[in-house]
């Protein structure tokens, strides 16, 4: 069973198919935590208590026990996972355990993203009911095991059963305590244009705290933590991770005691967000995914890409093939009309791609990125055909057609705010701040998010559009409403969050056959909470082929492969000024959606039959790179070569990825070391008919074809015989 209670010796044993979680009800300190690691046969740990009693000690036991919901004010002094705020000015929290009840299935989240089962026999839940006796506090903590797909996910109910008012300050999703000190933390930090890299820091005996204040999860750092041991490498070693299915502002901590032992949490970041209960009032927080590896880092993203690609993504295109696609942004910027349009679409056609996307500048008077948002009305200078025209001309090309939109934000130059300047978020009194010389719809406001979707609908309803990108492209400053009571403004935040989900999910709702694709200044807001609205997320705004190596590893330790939007853009790169080749941009952008960012009539005659070859090659390997199992191999933050590989469906077909960075005078020949291979299997090189073992392709590994000059790549497919 999944989900085993002890009623002997009160142990809560949780199970996937390589982890356990034990939980143990304390008779004096309330519900622990004993373990999560390596599967057991069973649960019969409470010996390890013995571990946390010291003869004497300056700390109270709520310090020293592994407790699994702390609070504050009762001896506990980290971070807390709850924390109610009385009308007298109090926040001391005492949780003693009520009940609890085992059932089949996963309840859905109500207006949260989450893991979803398309049956009941997908997941077990235990949910463990906990109450305040003196406020009327009571917290359900639910946990939903994974068995199949080996994860485990946390979430909480907090519901005010009292007769007073209470704030909640702290809502932590999941806060685990591990035994021992002797950690390294990874996370995913970076900035715009250079996302999701990846920092490797010895936890030691300090607090660290991972977090965004933006409203958004942001470019700085992604809402996920892991903690490794110090020989933990990708294929080897234990690995406990984190992540939140949440888009918004998130903490995720570090914390090691006086006594040497360390607690991971994650949730809401309480420095913007806390929460009003009236009496009967209940809030739900979103939902944490945890993962327990001890096959190394590729063995907890194996669990996070399958978690995230088959129950996070939803929808149509869950399981389909994705188009390659041309978007004009970077041939163009603001600057077009729709007779070069149509010939940047005609380009396309000709060597293969799929799908032609309109970028910023279709709508208002947007000539430049001063004005216009908020006005989703055509402009019929560029496009005297509208966009029904436009895309009616694509389609008869043979191409489908996207259009890229930003409904979340306003210009102040825009017909919306001059009819509406109180529907920004704002504080009254004070200066405006713009970014990109716009503002943020507040859409904690109803109205406000009833206008979005009546707006993006229209559009949508007026022409054959197939695609969308969705764009936000500043972060929260004034982060108040209107709309909210003095007391209630610091649920903005949240409140904007589950504005945002009900948006998307009403109009992903009425166009279920339309391809949506997440951006946000490139992948600010690349996250599990997106995912599930939209199947794709533009990975960085920077498309230089040398640096989308580091920030597609990174991005790959949580998402899979098929949610990364990645573009041949043009050269010299806009970002960096780099030079590269099309093969080594298109091999590059072959790991995720791949798509082109640039004017093909602008390239040579050569450069245009490498694009035309990068297009049968991404058609060959598509189905293979969005649904096989990705593995890291060589890592671009630690040496000049970068590798990782693809192993499809059935282990049939395999694509490998290897690239260099810059050209070494007398070089050794490099070795790409494979993983997961069949070792008894004979592997067929589809370009040079040469057979190879799977033991001999994973142990002597493969060496790399010879190459001259800076930005080198190489794509072998293989197939098993």
């Amino acid at each position: 069973m999944p989900v085993c209670f002890d009623e002997e010796k009160k142990v809560f044993h949780l199970q996937g198919k390589t982890f356990s979680y034990c939980l143990y009800l304390h008779p004096t300190e309330g519900l622990l935590n004993l373990y999560w690691g390596s599967r057991l046969p069973d649960g019969d740990i409470a010996y390890l208590l013995r571990s946390y009693w010291t003869a004497a000690s300056f700390d109270l036991p709520p310090h020293r026990m592994p407790t699994e919901l702390p609070t504050r004010g009762t001896g506990y002094f980290g971070t807390p996972a709850v924390c109610a705020q009385t009308q007298q000015g109090n926040d001391v929290t005492r949780l003693t355990y009520v009940n609890h009840r085992i059932c089949a299935g996963k309840r859905k989240l109500s207006g949260l993203p989450a893991v979803y089962t398309e049956s009941d026999d997908e997941a077990t839940t235990l949910v463990i009911t906990l109450k305040d006796e003196l406020t009327g506090l009571t917290v359900e903590a639910e946990y939903a095991v994974l068995e199949t797909l080996d994860a485990l996910t946390r979430s909480l109910r907090i519901v005010n059963g009292g007769k007073e008012r209470l704030t909640l300050t702290h809502m932590q999703s999941a806060s685990v305590p591990l035994y021992g000190e002797d950690y390294e933390l990874i996370n995913l930090s970076g900035a715009w244009a250079r996302e999701r890299q990846v920092v490797r820091t010895p936890v030691g005996r300090a607090n660290i705290r991972v977090e965004s204040q933006r409203g958004a999860s942001g470019h700085e750092q992604n809402p996920f933590i892991a903690l490794v041991k110090k020989h933990t490498t990708e294929d080897c070693g234990p690995a406990w991770a984190m992540t939140l299915v949440y888009s918004g502002s998130f903490l995720a901590t570090s914390e090691v005691n006086n006594f040497y032992n360390t607690r991971m949490s994650i949730g809401l970041n309480p420095e913007v967000c806390r929460w009003q209960l009236d009496p009967g009032e209940e809030f739900q927080t979103p939902e944490a995914i945890l993962v327990y590896s001890a096959e190394g880092l590729n063995g907890m993203s194996h669990r996070f890409h399958e978690i995230v690609r088959t129950r996070i993504v939803r929808g149509a295109w869950r399981d389909r093939v994705r188009p390659i696609l041309i978007n004009n942004w970077e041939a163009t910027y603001f600057g077009f009309n729709e007779e070069l349009i149509l010939k940047i679409a005609k380009a396309a056609k000709e060597i293969g791609v799929e799908m032609f996307v309109l970028d910023d500048g279709w709508f208002g008077k947007r000539d430049r990125d001063n004005c216009s948002l908020g006005d989703w009305v055509v402009d019929r200078r560029k496009l005297p055909g509208g966009i029904e025209g436009v895309a009616r001309q694509v389609n008869e090309m043979g191409l489908r057609f996207g259009l890229w939109f930003e409904p979340e934000m306003v210009s102040p130059d825009s017909d919306l705010y001059r009819a509406h300047p109180d529907w920004c978020l704002h504080v009254e009194g004070r200066a405006r701040t713009e970014a990109r010389q716009q503002l943020i719809l507040d859409l904690s406001r109803k109205e406000v998010q009833d206008y979005v979707i009546e707006a993006v609908c229209s559009v949508l309803r007026s022409a054959p559009i197939g695609y969308v990108k969705w764009d936000m492209n500043r972060n929260m400053t004034e982060y108040f409403s209107g709309d909210q009571t003095p007391d209630r403004q610091m649920e903005t935040q949240h409140r904007y969050m589950l504005g945002l989900y009900r948006v998307m999910e009403e109009i992903t709702s009425a166009f279920p056959e339309v391809l949506f694709e997440g951006c946000s200044g490139g992948g600010g807001r690349f996250d599990a909470g997106f995912l599930y609205y939209m199947p794709q997320f533009w990975t960085s705004d920077d498309t230089d082929a040398v640096e989308r190596l580091g920030i597609q590893y990174g991005t790959s330790f949580v998402y899979p492969p098929s949610a990364m939007g990645a573009h041949v853009s043009a050269c010299p790169n806009h970002q960096t000024g780099r030079v590269t080749s099309v093969k080594m941009r298109a091999d590059v952008a072959l790991g995720g959606n791949f798509g082109f960012e640039l004017d093909l009539n602008k390239l040579t005659p050569e450069e245009l039959e490498a694009c035309r070859e990068a297009v049968e090659t991404v058609k060959s390997v598509r189905e293979t790179v969005q649904k096989g199992q990705f593995t890291r191999l060589d890592s671009p933050f630690e040496g000049n070569n970068a590798a990782w590989q693809f192993v499809g469906e059935g282990g049939r077909d395999v694509v490998l990825c290897a690239y260099q960075k810059m050209a070494v005078p007398n070089p050794g020949c490099h070795r790409v070391f494979m993983r997961g291979l069949d070792a008894q299997a004979r592997y067929r090189d589809a370009a040079s008919g040469e057979t190879y073992s799977g033991a001999a392709l994973m142990n002597a590994g493969l060496p790399l074809r010879p190459a001259r000059g800076d930005y080198s790549s190489w794509v072998y497919r293989f197939e098993r015989v």
